[in-house]
């Protein structure tokens, strides 16, 4: 995976007003953290920012943070949280965690289905997506932009569990008995049949007003 810089500036304050002023100001929220390490809050430019992720190929980006510009001390982070508005989907905070890249890291990465399931081509069955991500440990530079499942030998019935995907150079450990994708019969509605030996009931017979009337000259006489 590759590295890519990241520019921030420390940040003062903290807040909703100050994120506010940030944000017309072009620039996001942001907090680099690590173990053993106090929270450095920071701010980084929103364009800048987004570039980085419309250019990676995943979720999981490694950056060189530099801190002011001026700052030597080496910052290798993965950007670990990115909290987006609801409607609008532009970044309002990011988390920035401190990482070695001769350390291992957990991180979740995507799982992406390739192939047209026999059972959908040729049986017309429907295929179910079940699992869309999976937990792996590796060193950083490891990181796999996003995991691959065949699905095209699937038939109607038939799954693909955890235990079938292949990762390089990474340990998976979401469980190996997990279903990430399933093909199941197509659905079929069938319409509703009156229940055996039920009668069918008879119209109702129309009275017109000549018949109640020779009913009633027939009493009469």
């Amino acid at each position: 995976m590759a590295i890519v810089v990241l520019k921030s500036a420390l940040r003062e304050g903290v807040g909703k007003g100050v994120a506010r002023k940030l944000r017309v100001a072009g620039s996001i929220p942001a907090v680099y953290y690590g173990r053993g390490e106090q929270p450095l809050p920071i701010s980084v430019h929103a364009r800048e920012l987004e570039g980085i992720l419309h250019a990676a190929a995943g979720s999981n980006v490694i950056v060189d943070l530099q801190v002011g510009g001026g700052d030597a001390t080496e910052r290798k982070a993965i950007l670990r949280e990115i909290q987006r508005h609801p409607v609008r989907g532009d970044i309002l905070h990011v988390d920035l965690q401190h990482i070695s890249l001769t350390e291992k890291i957990t991180v979740e990465v995507e799982v992406q289905l390739t192939g047209t399931a026999i059972g959908v081509k040729d049986e017309g069955g429907i295929l179910q997506h079940f699992l869309r991500e999976v937990e792996l440990e590796c060193l950083p530079t490891d990181i796999p932009s996003h995991v691959t499942v065949d699905v095209t030998h699937l038939t109607i019935g038939e799954s693909v569990h955890v235990s079938d995907i292949k990762v390089d150079n990474a340990e998976i450990l979401t469980e190996a008995d997990r279903t990430v994708a399933t093909v199941v019969p197509p659905t079929v509605l069938e319409e509703a049949k009156p229940a055996e030996g039920a009668e069918v009931a008879a119209e109702p017979e129309l009275v017109t007003k000549e018949k109640g009337a020779e009913e009633e000259g027939g009493k009469e006489g």
